[in-house]
């Protein structure tokens, strides 16, 4: 465990302290210089391109000395908030380059939870406050309730704020990162890369008028090439058509703008050879072949 600005490594400061000396040394030297040529030029006893380039070295001191201050600052490393180091990369008296990566170190009081939301989820939520749906904001934080359930502590729901979510989509997944944050629990630990469930109340921010959406093969068209699809009336087990209105297409889903309520039992699989009226069964969940006596092992 470390503190804040706990000093965790040095580098060796020998080469810094030297550059960082030769520095001071031309900066008050310039320095010198440029203040006498402020006297001798108001006068007239210097011209004004000598009075120029004074002024211009001792500019360029100037920053040389403050870039040698930095550097001999940065020979020393310094815990940037109080945590816990996960791992140590680099041993003592060892070499090591710039950038190189030389602790892991992890925030106990604070984690972040990343969950990947579909766009379906995302083209629900309304603006808040003329926002955008992606755009963080402090009236959309206060209206996103979420929870995380960890595994083995399921009466124990830990409160997330939304910290930020990405405009683009994954390239692949078509989703969108999310990212919350959370007070670390006390009675358990959670580490860095470890799962949770997240529980996410959108609420207060999906639209009233919800986008239902159906597969694409479940949307027919009838004698006169409007589009429907076939109800299931779950008493008798029969099929009637509905005329339906479609939207925009998402992967294998079709939005339906008008025809349908939300909550009826639609047919997916067959509508090609459904009738009106037809009785029809419900396909099992699964499904799998049965392998023939000389087939293959």
């Amino acid at each position: 465990m470390v503190e804040a600005d706990q000093v965790l490594a040095r580098l060796d400061p020998a080469d810094y302290q030297l550059v960082y000396a030769d520095k001071k040394a031309t900066f008050d030297n310039t320095k010198s210089n440029f203040a006498r040529a402020k006297e001798l030029v108001a006068d007239g006893n210097i011209s004004r391109m000598d009075y120029d380039k004074m002024q211009a070295n001792y500019r360029s001191a100037t920053a040389a000395l403050s870039q040698a201050e930095k550097d001999l600052e940065y020979t020393v490393l310094k815990s940037p908030f109080r945590g816990r180091i996960a791992e140590r990369k680099v041993e003592n008296f060892e070499e090591v380059q710039a950038k190189q990566t030389v602790f892991s170190l992890q925030n106990t009081s604070r984690l972040d939870v990343i969950i990947d939301v579909p766009e379906s989820v995302v083209r629900l939520v309304r603006s808040v406050n003329g926002q955008q749906a992606g755009i963080a904001a402090d009236e959309r934080a206060r209206v996103t309730r979420a929870w995380a359930v960890f595994e083995g502590h399921p009466d124990e729901k830990f409160p997330l704020r939304p910290k930020e979510i990405a405009t683009k989509a994954n390239d692949q997944t078509q989703t969108f990162k999310a990212t919350f944050s959370m007070e670390a629990p006390t009675n358990f630990t959670v580490l860095p890369g470890m799962t949770t469930t997240v529980l996410l109340d959108l609420s207060q921010l999906v639209t009233r008028d919800l986008v239902k959406r159906v597969p694409v093969r479940a949307v027919q068209a009838d004698s006169g090439l409007k589009p429907r699809v076939w109800v299931l009336d779950p008493q008798t087990m029969t099929v009637s058509a509905r005329q339906v209105a479609i939207g925009r297409m998402t992967g294998d889903m079709i939005e339906i703008t008008d025809g349908l309520n939300g909550g009826e039992e639609i047919v997916s699989v067959g509508a090609p050879y459904l009738a009106e009226g037809m009785h029809v069964t419900r396909m099992k969940m699964t499904e799998q072949a049965v392998p023939r006596s000389d087939d293959p092992l």
